[in-house]
């Protein structure tokens, strides 16, 4: 007899690695890909557990054995507040769930499906999120510090948000599944601390960042078409190679001191005071 459960963890493991490779790579966008997964079906919008449940889970979890949440339905749940440390959140589909001031430090959230959901001042320090899907997302007020985020985070809010040292780039050592970094393309990072991230690659086209610190940034090879940085701080920022077609670098700060800017394409065509 077929094991129901264990095909449907299947099959969502098999999406998941799916789109975390094709979306990221060649020339299909992530709107192209998402036409062929019905977002309304049961899959996507219904949560397969009660949030008791999920917390009797949880309050199982040792350190020596972290929770197992992997392919689970959680979508829509208010699982707000909740101890999620190093959680095992890989392929889990959380579409719209609220997770406001959750703790999901150093979890996994690779290949997750997270369209639209709430993580207004979750703890994220050193979590993986691997081909995460979260366009629309709200990570306002989070920390992400360290973070690994490698995944379609679109139209997705930032605002406030601390991403220090945070890795968003493309690991050019690794990318045998195609080119593998976030796109945050018209997403919102207004006053969020990104110093020291890894923006290598990054697409920021249209994103908004007036006001981030942007210091020791790497956004070497960046695309940063059409993105708003008005009162962001660049010192030490490296620009080499990065796209500013029609960005806005009006109120800059600390341009002077950023790297490599004469080596940016297409410096003549952005906003400049």
């Amino acid at each position: 007899m077929t094991n129901r459960p264990l095909l449907l963890r299947s099959c969502r493991a098999c999406l998941g690695a799916f789109f975390a490779c094709a979306l990221l790579s060649g020339p299909v966008t992530a709107q192209d890909m998402l036409r062929h997964v019905d977002l309304t079906s049961p899959q996507m919008t219904q949560a397969e557990v009660s949030r008791v449940e999920v917390e009797q889970i949880l309050d199982k979890a040792t350190a020596a054995m972290r929770a197992d949440l992997a392919g689970r339905r959680l979508s829509g749940l208010d699982l707000s507040g909740l101890d999620f440390v190093g959680a095992n959140l890989r392929t889990t589909v959380m579409n719209k769930t609220k997770l406001m001031d959750t703790k999901l430090r150093d979890a996994i959230l690779d290949q997750a499906w997270m369209l639209g959901a709430d993580c207004r001042g979750a703890d994220l320090r050193g979590t993986s999120l691997f081909g995460t899907q979260a366009a629309g997302a709200i990570f306002d007020r989070a920390d992400l510090s360290d973070a690994r985020l490698a995944g379609d985070f679109s139209r997705a809010s930032f605002s406030g948000a601390r991403l220090t040292r945070s890795k968003l780039g493309a690991d050019m050592r690794n990318q045998s599944m195609g080119l593998m970094r976030a796109v945050l393309k018209s997403a919102n990072l207004e006053d969020a601390d990104l110093s020291g991230a890894d923006l290598s690659r990054v697409d920021l086209e249209f994103a908004r960042l007036p006001r981030a610190d942007l210091r020791d940034a790497d956004l070497r090879g960046a695309s940063l078409a059409g993105a708003v940085l008005q009162g962001a701080r660049v010192d030490g920022a490296d620009f080499a190679n990065a796209d500013l077609t029609s960005a806005d670098l009006r109120g800059v700060l600390g341009i002077a001191a950023a790297r490599n800017l004469d080596q940016a394409r297409n410096l003549d065509r952005a906003l400049r005071d």
